[in-house]
């Protein structure tokens, strides 16, 4: 079978999609990824096909005018949304619709915006998601929209209000269907959804229909190994406290650098600190015997041989932690907007995680007492060993694998 995967955004959007890939191939299907081109070598990495679109919006998110955007200034959102942003999707529903065209069944992340043009083979359209922020439930509001307070009785709501993203990018859908020859106005279709989820770590809302199912992370094993430099560091003494916010950009209210001098110090703790894209700021820590600073690492091999795990809160790195059974911390940089701090929220509940604090609202005393409850709470080492011995059970990757076969006999 001939199977397209669309996906767009960061590296925790594209992996997830690169992973279920190459669990299909190895079951005899023909798999092609489509998504922006500086991801052909990660998704190269899974052996699958690679078919790439235009859409760099990382490249997007690091430029001035994109930082003028995050900050939410309306002239430098207005100016690159006309120029820049409704070029690069429509460029990319066009790669996206000719691939779909040509096979037997598509998986699509709902940020692709292919629900516009879903209508056309409805019938081989699957939704695959990795956050469950499509279909309404009234047990928790959109976790997209997790920063705002909505009410209990307003959960359903949320999900309306969120996914008005069709209507929103309707320029530059109305551009790709134009250039088909396909009527501008059109209906969202009712799509099957399957989603990369654990449920032992947030159960499949009830009132979601049957065939909505969370069987679990979809995990895969790098074949990267930790260098020597790394491996050297951390066997030198104690399991080190991890670090890493991704690939987002942010500001924090205090000199972080500095802090992370002194916890080493207050703590008598170790640090691993990787930079990914966001923290670029590392100078004063690159001397320091207590503190590795890296680049980048495949988190499967590195997280169990971490204390516990500083991040941003993406749901990739979530399940990292939860996998590796390592409590965790989540300071948030999507906020309120994002899903980051319903992740933090869900690993505070359970049990495995300190209460989340977006970054951008974080003080140097609550970062220093954050990290001490996170070093010393014992009941978080004791719940993140017992979550980790339900997600391995789990088995996620082979269980959707098995639906998405199912859909097709």
């Amino acid at each position: 079978m001939k199977i397209a995967i669309l996906t767009l955004g960061t590296r925790g959007d594209v992996q997830p999609y690169a992973i279920l890939g190459q669990a299909l191939k190895a079951r005899g299907h023909q798999v092609t990824l489509s998504t922006a081109k500086n991801f052909e070598k990660l998704v190269r990495s899974y052996g699958i096909n690679f078919r790439p679109v235009e859409a760099d919006f990382q490249a997007i998110m690091d430029s001035d005018e994109g930082k003028k955007m995050l900050k939410g200034n309306p002239f430098a959102v207005k100016r690159n949304l006309d120029t820049i942003v409704y070029p690069l999707i429509t460029d990319a529903l066009i790669q996206f619709y000719q691939l779909a065209k040509e096979s037997d069944l598509v998986l699509y992340h709902v940020k692709t915006l292919a629900d516009g043009f879903a209508d056309q083979f409805p019938e081989k359209m699957l939704r695959a998601s990795v956050l469950p922020a499509v279909e309404p439930t009234r047990e928790f509001a959109n976790p997209a929209l997790s920063g705002v307070p909505f009410p209990n009785f307003l959960n359903k709501l949320s999900y309306t209000l969120a996914n008005y993203s069709i209507n929103l990018m309707s320029k530059p859908i109305g551009a790709f269907r134009t250039k088909f020859g396909l009527p501008k106005k059109f209906k969202t279709q009712k799509i099957r959804n399957i989603y990369s989820q654990s449920p032992s770590f947030l159960a499949k809302p009830k009132d979601y229909p049957a065939y909505s199912n969370f069987h679990g992370f979809w995990f895969g094993n790098s074949t990267e190994e930790l260098s020597s430099e790394i491996t050297d560091f951390i066997d030198a003494g104690a399991p080190p406290l991890l670090l890493t916010f991704g690939s987002m950009p942010f500001k924090t209210k205090f000199d972080i650098q500095k802090t992370i001098l002194q916890l080493t110090e207050r703590f008598d703790t170790r640090m691993l600190i990787v930079k990914g894209w966001g923290l670029d700021q590392t100078e004063q820590l690159e001397n320091n015997p207590r503190i590795k600073v890296i680049n980048g690492a495949p988190y499967d091999k590195l997280f169990p041989l971490a204390k516990a795990i500083i991040h941003h809160g993406g749901i990739g790195t979530t399940a990292e932690c939860l996998r590796a059974g390592k409590p965790f911390m989540i300071c948030p940089i999507l906020y309120p907007l994002g899903d980051q701090k319903f992740w933090g929220e869900i690993g505070f509940k359970k049990g495995v995680a300190v209460r989340p604090i977006p970054l951008k609202k974080l003080t140097e005393k609550q970062f220093m007492e954050s990290i001490k409850e996170l070093l010393t709470n014992q009941k978080l080492y004791a719940n993140a060993q017992q979550m980790k011995l339900l997600i391995d059970k789990e088995e996620g990757i082979r269980k959707v694998v098995e639906e998405i076969e199912s859909y097709c006999e």
